[in-house]
């Protein structure tokens, strides 16, 4: 038994929609003119002189002026930005200044101190940056803001309550991917190594484990191939959060367009390294397509547990667990994987907390001695309709469809099979299998083909099926597939309930499970209807750890109205450093 200090999370959701436009002055004037004054921007910076990028103490795309911004030590090389074409600011500190504090702060920092979470120069400020969770904050901690502040003015402070965290057919950019029996990441970009082989870029954090086998369906279902082959494809640490999968199944095709949830589909067109007020967006599983502005660039995260990663780009894009390793883009160039962000989504945060962070793309690229995948090759043909769309068979939870093949000028890479207005799997072959459906329930489906492009065929005829009944005798349903329960991740698993009427009152949920330290543990029970029951909850402050007990047992009483039936899904968040356990089955009762 140990004692430890942690602070109360208020839930156990870990980050790994619509399209939303973060509101600027550049917007105003339509989405296709922002969009070439960024590109201008890059273009201007990419040709600045060798003396004057010498001397620029950062440089960043003012979207407001729709131009390109450097901060210069003096007038005088103002006036040569200017003559170049590009908006300058006269600063106080130079590049070298801004690195000589930065290096100081490194200093004091070390291996990490309690609450310290990010560190990074702010271009546009002009001065370093250090951010708090006061929440983390100890003796430890006053003692390096004491030291941090005797810096100087150079060095800014800000303090939150809150921290971001790693969120935990064709391979597309932006779809789910799932590591062996683990809950799903996204998948980064296409690449290929210099032999021919297939592969995709991801999150470090979603490919640790060496030789992992990699599907395209939850259940351990349809393999696209190998993670972290050999244990060398894999970086979760300061270098940053980057990791390969090895495509080696048969029948997967690498595609360059990215999956933007119902939007056009865009053609990566080839990598870039994203500036500092830049509008980018990102495609991953859980909230789909999301646009922000860059805010930092080349900034450090301290996630805890002595996790520390450099190097990486902050955005005003909100994220949600599920998205790592999804694909970050900078109109149709690659810039980045998604790498961590805040326990909810937030639109236009004003809090560095609620921030949403990427592992720049190119260092992934160059480590690995990858080629990105890339289309842009003038193919604007959309594939013909898939004929023939047809059910072939029904369960109580699953719909199983088949379709004849469609035809394309270069070549149809994969089909798209929504569920109503939802892509509900994505497959490379003529069938499919729709899974985690409701008992006895009329659905509707179609299919669309998709070439390597990322043009999409017009939608197949529509396909009526309803689940079978199933077993509506017992009330008592169990998952027995094991979980791991790491640092500052959920593990999560699903039973589905055939049962009939309304949940009992009440509903029992028994859980085995190891872990070192039960206290770390949130437990939450998701009912169908989509309502959050909290078993048990991380009590904050100093306590002692005890192991997580054989068969615990928790009761709830649901809701009003809440049903038995469909899909119930139990959580459990880690929200403490140093300590491992699985959930190994769980049963559900009602």
């Amino acid at each position: 038994m140990r004692s430890k200090i942690i602070a109360a999370a208020c839930g156990s959701i870990l980050t790994l929609g619509a399209f939303t436009l973060v509101p600027s002055a550049a917007a105003a004037v339509g989405p296709d003119v922002g969009a070439q004054q960024q590109d201008e921007a890059h273009q201007r910076f990419n040709g600045l002189s060798q003396d004057l990028r010498g001397r620029l103490a950062g440089h960043w795309f003012d979207s407001a002026a729709g131009k390109l911004t450097v901060a210069v030590p003096d007038e005088q090389a103002a006036r040569q930005a200017r003559a170049e074409g590009i908006n300058a600011v006269v600063v106080r500190r130079s590049a070298a200044d801004l690195e000589k504090l930065l290096g100081d702060v490194k200093k004091l920092i070390g291996d990490g101190v309690p609450g310290v979470y990010s560190w990074g120069v702010d271009v546009r400020d002009n001065q370093v940056d250090v951010t708090v969770n006061t929440t983390r904050k100890t003796e430890a901690t006053e003692r390096f803001l004491e030291k941090v502040r005797a810096l100087g003015d150079g060095v800014h402070v800000s303090e939150t309550r809150s921290q971001q965290r790693q969120q935990a057919g064709t391979v597309q950019a932006g779809s789910p991917w799932w590591p062996g029996s683990e809950t799903n990441c996204s998948i980064g970009f296409a690449a290929t190594d210099a032999n021919g082989g297939k592969h995709f870029l991801t999150a470090g954090h979603c490919t640790n484990d060496a030789n992992q086998a990699a599907y395209g369906q939850s259940g351990q279902q349809n393999r696209i191939g190998t993670s972290n082959v050999g244990g060398s494809r894999s970086v979760n640490a300061r270098e940053g959060d980057m990791g390969v999968v090895a495509v080696t199944e048969a029948g997967w095709n690498l595609s360059a367009a990215v999956n933007t949830w119902g939007q056009p589909a865009i053609t990566v067109t080839g990598s870039a390294e994203a500036m500092v007020g830049d509008r980018v967006c990102h495609s991953g599983n859980t909230s789909k397509w999301q646009c922000g502005e860059v805010k930092y660039t080349n900034k450090a995260v301290d996630y805890g547990g002595g996790l520390v990663i450099e190097g990486l780009t902050w955005t005003t894009a909100c994220s949600k667990g599920g998205d790592s390793g999804g694909a970050w883009l900078l109109g149709d160039k690659a810039v980045g994987l998604h790498d961590g962000g805040p326990s909810q989504c937030v639109q236009n945060p004003t809090d560095d907390a609620d921030l949403s962070i990427f592992q720049p793309v190119n260092e992934a690229l160059r480590k690995w001695n990858l080629t990105l995948v890339t289309g842009g090759s003038g193919d604007t043909a959309a594939p013909s309709v898939p004929g023939n769309a047809r059910s072939t068979g029904t369960t109580a939870s699953s719909v199983s469809l088949a379709w004849d093949a469609s035809t394309d000028n270069v070549g149809v890479t994969g089909y798209e099979v929504l569920n109503g207005s939802t892509v509900a799997t994505t497959v490379t072959g003529t069938s499919a299998t729709v899974t985690g459906l409701n008992a006895d329930t009329a659905y509707t489906f179609f299919v669309r083909a998709v070439d390597a492009a990322g043009n999409q065929s017009k939608l197949s005829a529509e396909v009526n099926a309803r689940t079978s009944p199933g077993n509506t005798g017992g009330r008592t349903f169990t998952n027995g597939t094991d979980y791991p329960i790491r640092d500052f991740q959920v593990a999560i698993s699903a039973v589905r309930s055939t049962a009939t009427g309304s949940a009992e009152n009440p509903v029992t949920v028994k859980v085995d499970a190891t872990h070192t330290c039960l206290e770390d543990l949130n437990v939450t029970l998701v009912a169908p209807s989509g309502r959050w029951y909290a078993l048990m909850r991380t009590p904050g402050g100093g306590y002692s750890c005890h192991p997580f007990p054989a068969g615990k047992t928790f009761t709830v009483v649901p809701s009003a109205g809440e049903t038995a039936s469909g899909t119930w899904t139990l959580r459990i968040g880690d929200n403490g450093p140093g300590d491992t356990g699985v959930l190994s089955s769980w049963s559900l009762t009602v």
